[in-house]
């Protein structure tokens, strides 16, 4: 994610940032710090806020933040089910911005050839994701900082437009159906499972972009420059 926090916060109709946006980045990676938008209850109403997540969901029954590293992505077919994400589905649902998101296309001799996926219309897309919050048992209970906040981005199986890219695909929100996705009053999974249904096919292009994003040492606009 490249935009400012202005940018975020006016795109996404927010109101609030909580914790300290992390620095523009053209090649985040799982673990690191990302911009997530939630509804919050903000001194007796419901607002919504930019908050900073770390990106692979930690449960709140989790042992071990290391869990993290293995639910980067949630498959949207099954999050109403999965222990992991059923209860952040119904009630913590957030919107993660981006510019847009690398896929590797597998070819007939076993070479993997990035792609950056982007839309031509909007300045911005938004991922579903889920979030959880989850304390440390390390760390006193009077800590402020025993406490984390990470979120997974949802993906679905990807349309044809873009199957011959890469057979999954992010769950898309588009931009004026956010209210809906982040409603705290829609709880009923049958009800949520007919928004994630309901949700149209999103418009991508994908451009064919340097192999130097394959290492998250690089990072800066070159890396979503067409190859060379």
């Amino acid at each position: 994610m490249s935009k400012a926090t202005g940018d975020l916060l006016s795109y996404f109709d927010a109101k609030e940032v909580e914790g300290t946006p992390p620095p523009p980045s053209w090649n985040v990676a799982p673990t690191e710090p990302v911009p997530i938008v939630a509804e919050r209850l903000d001194e007796g109403s419901i607002e919504r806020h930019l908050l900073v997540a770390h990106w692979g969901l930690v449960p709140s029954w989790a042992k071990d933040i290391k869990i993290g590293n293995k639910l980067i992505n949630a498959r949207s077919e099954s999050i109403l089910e999965k222990p992991a994400f059923r209860k952040a589905a119904v009630k913590r649902r957030a919107i993660l911005p981006a510019d847009g998101y690398y896929e590797w296309q597998k070819t007939e001799d076993g070479k993997k050839i990035p792609n950056y996926l982007y839309s031509q219309k909007e300045p911005m897309l938004g991922f579903a994701g889920l979030y959880e919050w989850w304390a440390d048992p390390s760390v006193p209970e009077d800590d402020p900082g025993r406490w984390l906040l990470s979120c997974t981005v949802l993906t679905t199986t990807a349309q044809d437009s873009l199957g011959h890219v890469h057979d999954r695909s992010p769950v898309i929100i588009p931009r004026d159906r956010f209210a809906e996705w982040l409603d705290p009053d829609l709880t009923d999974k049958d009800d949520i499972q007919r928004l994630l249904d309901s949700l149209p096919e999103p418009t991508l292009t994908p451009r064919v972009v340097s192999t130097m994003v394959n290492s998250v040492r690089n990072d800066g606009p070159e890396l979503i420059e067409p190859a060379g």
